[in-house]
């Protein structure tokens, strides 16, 4: 067979080499469009050197974090990422950021992972808003009620997804979580804050309870994660290992749900409640200065990474009222910076920069800018001041129309627009199109008649393009066998238990189900890559240029007592056949993990025919991929 895909993993590898390795990361997590790092120190020239490389847009440090936008294709990255490192390791210096920084960097690790399910909702409910405008009968039918359900159910249970991206973002138990938050939704407890509002007195060990609905909640679900990752600590070291599994979870239920009823929930609650009203004040007071400023610095916002910690105050007003008026501003600063992207796709003159504005325009229409703001409107300056400028002005005329979002947009932009209408309020949807107009076609004009900012020397040096084409040069050769590592049962990737190996992400290769306990070197090669806490796991750079990395067993990161152990050592040169690693694999079966190991060829788009064995058996004499140009 043969394969040709983005080497994604050598971009991860990369990434972990500028920053010093494993042992230099504290955490790691990603957004729509960034991966998001925090590491113990950062090394001299790691930003410009990461910037540097190909597939990365740019690099900004801010938030106690070093942010890597990528993309779109950040989740294949992220994915390759996590495979090289122990993604257990424990928080270390969370001294090292203050507290507003370690705050928005929670609400992005909590929200990103599921907001394209969330964007996904809304654009649905969008939808079925502009269906009923051209068949009001639409509304009465069952259909209709049943794809209204559908699309409202990821926010009506949103305290699950906090509870899942807030217990790996705590490092707690999921299920733990779930199971707490869960509780939360219980329809028992709605019957229950129903009687409470209706002045029925309710109370827990003699507490009066209030009558909070957890449904659609933020800060409750997450405050209650947090602090069951407290409890969590506290309990691992005092319960014993065989009752531990059972008492855990009891525990935890039976201490994190009342608290959370009877105090973390109502407070929590209020808080997010009483700062959607100062918002919600101030717009009320002069809805055209907020929608200027919103339009002016949203965008700004987004370049620092900060923008997530407004989440709250959007999702508690679409809660309690109903409606939000700050996505209704925000969408016209994301559209700003769309046109603006657009305006510099028609004006310039080189090739290679009609491309990335172009695809940064396209990805701009799904509400995601940091494409067009780090690839073309902040590298050149002025379009992305003409986009701040022209939304600015967008956000004030919308001001005068009052605009609001009916529904949430997890990535508000051109498609969203919608989310505006309501019959008997058109005048925010008329606001919004109109400021949106004005957002989109006034970078176009400003470009056009002012120019891109472009210099002659951009368009003859452009160290980005020379990154992205000739950072990995095609290596010449007229075809290479590669042996067996190991003795096994050959399996094709797609039946690896692990999406970032079955899909290829990590690139293409073939694993090998083991019948001993060692790995021997394919090829003569230099060790470029090991795992000093698992040993689980090793790159090698073959010296016909192929890199590869072989990585015995499925999550076996997390195991760090011996069960593997290294023969070898970083850039140590070997010979082919030479023993790499020696493992246990009665313990590590034991511990519950999958032995199948993937052999996978890390830098695969530098090839253009790999051919994978067809034998089920292998040894360490057999070839399993024959590589040629």
């Amino acid at each position: 067979m043969s394969s040709k895909i983005r080497d994604y993993n050598k971009l991860a590898v990369d990434i972990l080499n500028e920053l010093g390795g494993e042992n230099n990361i504290v955490t790691v997590s990603r957004c729509a469009t960034r991966l998001r790092l925090v590491t113990q120190h950062t090394p001299d020239h790691a930003k410009e050197n990461i910037a540097k490389l190909p597939g990365v847009i740019t690099v900004v440090e801010k938030g106690g974090q070093i942010q890597v936008v990528i993309g779109t294709h950040v989740d294949k990255v992220y994915n390759a990422f996590t495979q090289l490192i122990n993604t257990d390791k424990k928080v270390t210096n969370d001294d090292k950021a203050n507290i507003l920084n370690r705050v928005i960097a929670t609400m992005s690790a909590v929200f990103a992972p599921f907001v394209y399910v969330l964007a996904a909702s809304g654009i649905l409910q969008g939808i079925l808003i502009l269906i009923k405008l051209a068949f009001p009968e639409f509304e009465s039918t069952s259909t209709y009620k049943i794809f209204d359900f559908i699309s409202w159910a990821p926010f009506f249970f949103l305290p699950i997804f906090i509870a899942i991206t807030a217990s790996q973002h705590f490092r707690c138990n999921i299920y733990i979580a779930v199971a707490c938050c869960a509780a939360l939704l219980s329809p028992t407890w709605t019957k229950l804050a129903e009687l409470i509002k209706a002045g029925t007195e309710i109370d827990l060990f003699g507490i009066a309870l209030s009558e909070t609905p957890y449904n659609s909640t933020v800060l409750p679900p997450l405050f209650l994660v947090w602090l069951l990752s407290y409890l969590e600590r506290f309990l691992e070291p005092r319960l014993h290992s065989i009752i531990k599994p059972l008492l855990m979870p009891l525990i935890c239920l039976v201490i994190m749900v009342p608290s959370t009823l009877i105090a973390i929930g109502p407070i929590t609650a209020n808080a997010a409640h009483y700062i959607a009203n100062g918002y919600n004040w101030i717009v009320n007071l002069a809805p055209f200065i907020a929608g200027g400023l919103i339009g002016a610095v949203w965008q700004v916002l987004v370049i620092f990474g900060v923008h997530w910690g407004i989440t709250p105050v959007i999702t508690e007003n679409i809660n309690q009222y109903g409606q939000d008026s700050f996505q209704a501003f925000q969408t016209i600063a994301v559209i700003g910076q769309v046109g603006a992207a657009l305006g510099f796709y028609i004006k310039t003159k080189t090739q290679e920069m009609k491309g990335i504005s172009l695809s940064a325009f396209i990805t701009g229409l799904f509400g995601i800018t940091e494409p067009a703001i780090y690839g073309v409107n902040l590298r050149f300056k002025k379009p992305f001041i003409y986009g701040c400028i022209c939304a600015s002005l967008g956000g004030i005329v919308a001001g005068f129309f009052t605009p609001y979002y009916y529904t949430y947009a997890a990535l508000p932009g051109p498609l969203t627009i919608v989310n505006a209408i309501k019959p008997d309020n058109m005048s925010s949807f008329f606001g919004v199109a109109i400021g949106s107009a004005i957002a989109l076609i006034g970078p176009v004009i400003l470009i056009q008649i002012f120019g891109t900012g472009e210099t002659i020397q951009d368009n003859f040096n452009n160290p980005k393009t020379i990154n992205n084409q000739d950072d990995n040069p095609k290596i010449l050769l007229d075809e290479v066998d590669i042996t067996s590592p190991m003795t096994g049962h050959a399996l094709p990737l797609s039946e690896v238990p692990d999406p970032a190996f079955s899909q290829k992400l990590m690139g293409e290769g073939i694993a090998i189900e083991p019948t001993d306990n060692h790995v021997y070197a394919p090829f003569d090669a230099e060790v470029t890559a090991v795992f000093e806490n698992s040993k689980h796991a090793i790159g090698l750079t073959l010296d016909n240029g192929v890199e590869l990395l072989i990585h015995v067993g499925i999550d076996t990161v997390n195991l760090t007592n011996n069960e593997f152990a290294y023969h070898v050592e970083l850039h140590q040169k070997v010979k082919k056949g030479d023993l790499l690693i020696s493992f246990n694999p009665e313990v590590i079966k034991q511990a519950g993990y999958p032995l199948i190991t993937p052999i996978i060829i890390v830098n695969t788009d530098q090839y253009q025919f790999i051919s994978l064995t067809d034998k089920t058996e292998v040894t360490v004499d057999d070839i399993i991929f024959k590589i040629k140009q």
